[in-house]
């Protein structure tokens, strides 16, 4: 009876392993058996622009900071087809989250993620296609640079308007330097036609598109067309290549507004003369939404399988309000924008957006600004 009895013990401890591991296994992936976040970023491009990417990588650091994540940023480079085979491995590996960004990895992300179902993605700046229920691994921020962008062109319309040193009253001229000719950059600029227009119902706004986001030289040049043909100011939402709008600022003594990251304090000490031109910037807060986005997950109430839009009111879009905005901006300026800020967070003022905008229509919001 004793041998039957160790018998059978033996047996129910092997069950009790055996159904142990089985647990083990279905853990969700990235955690190895303990608490540790495991979250890795993706950059289809490079740090060091000084905008996009780099504020992405800011958003990385608060999450291990306030998170205490084993956190991981790869820069992809500008090669694309790297991006898809790269993001194949890292979905292979133990990651909790992995975070991919801009529309230009949506069709990249599209292929990979339903083949990994026990995977969570977070596609920021860009939106898969939700139809038919595809894609409930993954969670998509778009923001709406629009509103952002209406306060730089009702900023812009009022400088090129005033007696500030550098504007030429006679002409009201303003400029805009994209990237590509995309949705989300074409965002940027309906909001900023709009926020000029706002202030001043005829201002001209010469736009001009660099072809990619990592051509410093020729965003510098256009610049210098855009300057030369008497714009005060130029807004420039183009990644590194904006980073030549900047050197043209700082060549023509003319003023700039920034785009993503608070593009005016990050050369305060490398480059005052620079940094002295740069009225402000257009946050586009990668790294807090990235932040909020692994704090609900935490909580266990991020929408996967759903794209949010953030704003103004989420704190996802800004305005820099740093020391060379007070220093350069007269505070009735300053005010003013100010209230048109509260207005679109309180839905007193709706900004267009560009996003799902024909192309016949955005040309004629581009061709009535033409100077």
């Amino acid at each position: 009876m004793k041998k039957r009895h160790i018998i059978i013990l033996v047996s129910i401890l092997s069950i009790a392993i055996l159904f142990t591991g089985c647990g083990e296994k279905d853990k969700p992936s990235g955690k190895g058996g303990d608490d540790t976040l495991k979250v890795v970023l993706l950059v289809n491009g490079n740090l060091g622009d000084k905008s996009f990417f780099d504020s992405a990588n800011e958003g990385m650091e608060m999450i291990k900071k306030e998170f205490g994540a084993t956190t991981k940023v790869i820069e992809m480079g500008d090669d694309d087809t790297k991006w898809q085979p790269t993001l194949i491995d890292i979905s292979e590996e133990d990651w909790d989250v992995i975070i991919v960004g801009t529309w230009q990895m949506k069709e990249v992300l599209e292929a990979v993620a339903p083949d990994y179902p026990g995977n969570k993605y977070i596609l920021f700046d860009s939106s898969v296609d939700y139809e038919g229920d595809k894609y409930s691994n993954i969670y998509s921020i778009l923001y709406k640079q629009n509103e952002g962008s209406f306060l730089a062109g009702a900023l812009a319309a009022r400088i090129t308007t005033s007696d500030l040193p550098k504007a030429d009253n006679s002409k009201k001229i303003i400029g805009f330097l994209g990237g590509m000719d995309v949705p989300v950059i074409n965002d940027f600029l309906v909001g900023y036609i709009e926020g000029a227009q706002y202030i001043e119902p005829d201002i001209k706004v010469a736009t001009s598109y660099v072809g990619d986001f990592f051509n410093a030289a020729k965003g510098k040049e256009m610049v210098l067309a855009q300057y030369n043909l008497g714009s005060d100011i130029v807004f420039n939402v183009a990644g590194q290549a904006g980073l030549g709008a900047l050197d043209a600022a700082k060549e023509k003594d003319r003023y700039a507004i920034g785009v993503d990251s608070d593009q005016a304090m990050l050369f305060k000490d490398s480059d005052p003369d620079k940094a002295n031109l740069i009225l402000t910037s257009v946050l586009k807060r990668v790294d807090m939404s990235l932040y909020r986005a692994i704090d609900l997950e935490l909580k266990g109430e991020l929408k996967w399988g759903e794209a949010e839009e953030l704003g103004l009111k989420e704190e996802s879009i800004g305005f820099a309000k740093n020391e060379f905005y007070e220093k350069l901006v007269p505070e009735d300026i300053r005010k003013e924008i100010d209230d048109l800020e509260k207005d679109i967070i309180d839905g007193k003022i709706e900004v267009t957006s560009a996003m799902g905008m024909d192309t016949d229509e955005l040309n004629k919001i581009r061709n009535s600004v033409k100077p």
